[in-house]
């Protein structure tokens, strides 16, 4: 029955995240704001919510330990696999306004992350309002290049639905995304159990990735559909959004212990982050070659999990 869930996870995952590309373009070309904005604000928080429901739940209930391990392998995860999958299906554009504001950004607060758990390893209710203030600039900035950005967003070939039609793809997609990243995750936590894995090495894989499975499959659909920057846009707005609301949030309702491994987590997240920065300098562009890379290094880091 466990893999009969997993499938039907699986399902809701692919279909709904068509349903909320379709919805999020269409908004986009309804306001006039280029897609790129939508991806970071829209798109980006709605396939977060998988990482918010389980670190804010676990921090309700005292037991967000796993919360930091959780975002951070989430980021790694829409960082190399994300990005990784989009460029091998189709060589991957890169805006160059989120390469030099959006990108610097989400690496500036993995820094500002690091700074905080890196002495005392522990995220307090303080430093989580910190990071809540981060939040806010970034949402004020966001808009702010929205409705600065309204006249140049560009037409294309995108169907554009009307405002309710747009409103119920965008909120039964997301309801689909969400549903069906719970059913993957809980089905493949116990499958995983049945073969022996440990709790700890479930929450660093599965769990980080099973919630991370809404922006995959969403910025594949995406980069299908040719809105790559609607995809990149979905990976650095969920990376920031799950350090500076998701782990911010959670802190803030209980303080976070954070183990020695998961700084070794952030330094890697840093690395990663300015290797992908690297390929998305060169030419502005992310090609197969580098997307399979991408995945090759997540792959290894994988074993790294796994053996450590």
């Amino acid at each position: 029955m466990m893999y009969v869930w997993l499938l039907i996870g699986f399902v809701l995952l692919v279909k709904g995240a068509d349903f909320f590309v379709e919805g999020s373009s269409s908004v986009a070309k309804l306001l006039r704001i280029p897609s790129i904005v939508i991806g970071l604000t829209i798109v980006a928080f709605g396939t977060s919510a998988p990482e918010a429901a389980v670190s804010i739940t676990a921090a309700i209930s005292q037991q967000n330990e796993i919360a930091v391990g959780n975002v951070v392998g989430s980021n790694i995860f829409n960082l190399l696999m994300v990005l990784g999958c989009c460029a091998v299906i189709l060589p991957t554009a890169i805006d160059k306004k989120l390469l030099l504001k959006d990108y610097p950004f989400s690496l500036i607060i993995t820094v500002v992350l690091l700074l905080l758990v890196a002495f005392d390893l522990h995220i307090s209710r303080l430093d989580g309002i910190i990071l809540l203030v981060f939040f806010a600039y970034f949402l004020f900035r966001t808009v702010h290049q929205a409705l600065k950005g309204r006249t140049d967003a560009a037409e294309d070939n995108i169907k554009v639905l009307n405002p309710f039609l747009s409103a119920v793809y965008i909120l039964g997609g997301l309801a689909a995304i969400v549903a069906g990243g719970d059913l993957v995750v809980d089905s493949a936590s116990e499958i995983a159990a049945t073969f022996g894995l440990s709790q700890s090495l479930i929450g660093l894989t599965i769990v980080a990735m099973g919630t991370s499975l809404p922006e995959l499959v969403t910025s594949i659909v995406a980069a299908r559909k040719g809105e790559t920057g609607l995809a990149l846009g979905n990976v650095v707005g969920s990376n920031i959004f799950n350090i500076l609301f998701v782990l911010a949030a959670s802190a803030a309702i209980s303080p976070i212990p954070v183990q020695m491994t998961s700084v070794y987590d952030i330094i890697l997240l840093l690395v990663f982050s300015g290797i992908s920065w690297l390929f998305c300098k060169s030419k502005y562009e992310i090609n197969r070659l580098e997307g399979a890379s991408m995945i090759l290094m997540y792959a290894a880091y994988m074993v790294y999990i796994i053996l450590r």
